[in-house]
């Protein structure tokens, strides 16, 4: 397929249509409060968007996109089910004006738009996110981060996890992969950037990992099937305005945000990290490509 031809809405569709399988299967394991999520995230979005173009230039054509459905998307699989409506707008309101429209709409933004929207309602509300784990029971990475001394044998006997990985989430970044996958074989996706990230997480667990005492600090798998590994690095990493576009940058990228993600939750206080390990990366996005470019 030659991308290069395609529509930025016929992008965004397919990338929207690769996220199903995670949609679904997040709704499979913890309930229909991710739909409500997609539902408030996508509805309260395309409002802002258009309200914010409309009052500017008279005109809706930047809202045709479709990029802000699938922002919306990410935010809504992001954050926990059934979140607070007001959280959930809020969140689409920080991705959608703040991270997009104020930099001048679709291809001028500087950080990726849904990871603005999550870490900006983190940040700012984190007791509902807290109350999240307080009523599903903390989550494999939360319980892994501040386990004691407990060995990883001990630690796995709690319901949070699953056979490889945190208990829904594996099947989610099960689903995530697949779909994944798709955007890289049909090119939609760079799959540098996915294997950078993937590899780079990987290659950090093997070195942090000691066969399971109360040291270690979670095996490659353990790493990949937990939290939105693979949602950050299929779908969110690969997002071609916010990543570098000359190869090698790609793969600096790519690995910066694995190594990010690994340090963040072995060493960090936030349980996962990706939105902050993302952004990160995307400040260091245009110095990477003006470095590799240089001749």
């Amino acid at each position: 397929m030659d991308v290069s031809r395609l529509s930025t809405r016929a992008i965004m569709l397919r990338t929207g249509a690769a996220l199903v399988p995670a949609l679904l299967a997040a709704t499979y394991c913890f309930g229909y409060g991710v739909i409500v999520n997609l539902a408030v995230t996508v509805s309260a979005g395309i409002a802002m968007e258009a309200g914010w173009v409309w009052v500017r230039f008279r005109k809706l054509d930047a809202v045709k996109d479709a990029s802000t459905p699938v922002t919306c998307a990410l935010i809504a699989i992001a954050v926990p089910p059934a979140l607070h409506p007001g959280i959930l707008v809020f969140a689409a309101g920080m991705a959608v004006i703040l991270a997009k429209q104020l930099y001048g709409g679709i291809g001028k933004n500087v950080f990726n738009p849904a990871m603005v929207g999550y870490a900006a309602a983190l940040v700012a509300f984190p007791a509902h996110f807290a109350d999240w784990d307080a009523l599903t029971g903390a989550t494999a990475l939360d319980v892994f981060g501040f386990r004691g001394g407990a060995t990883v044998a001990e630690v796995w006997r709690q319901p949070a996890f699953g056979i490889v990985g945190a208990r829904g989430f594996e099947i989610v970044n099960a689903a995530a992969l697949a779909g994944g996958l798709y955007l890289c074989a049909t090119r939609i996706a760079n799959w540098r950037m996915p294997v950078a990230v993937l590899g780079a997480l990987g290659a950090c667990a093997v070195i942090g990992y000691d066969n399971g005492s109360s040291a270690s600090l979670g095996s490659p798998l353990f790493h990949w099937f937990s939290g939105g590994t693979m949602i950050a690095a299929f779908f969110i990493a690969t997002d071609p305005v916010t990543a570098p576009s000359s190869a090698r940058a790609q793969w600096i990228f790519g690995v910066a945000i694995g190594v990010l993600i690994y340090c963040i939750r072995s060493f960090g206080g936030y349980p996962d990290g990706i939105a902050f390990a993302v952004l990160l990366a995307n400040l260091a996005a245009p110095a990477l490509d003006k470095m590799m470019l240089r001749p």
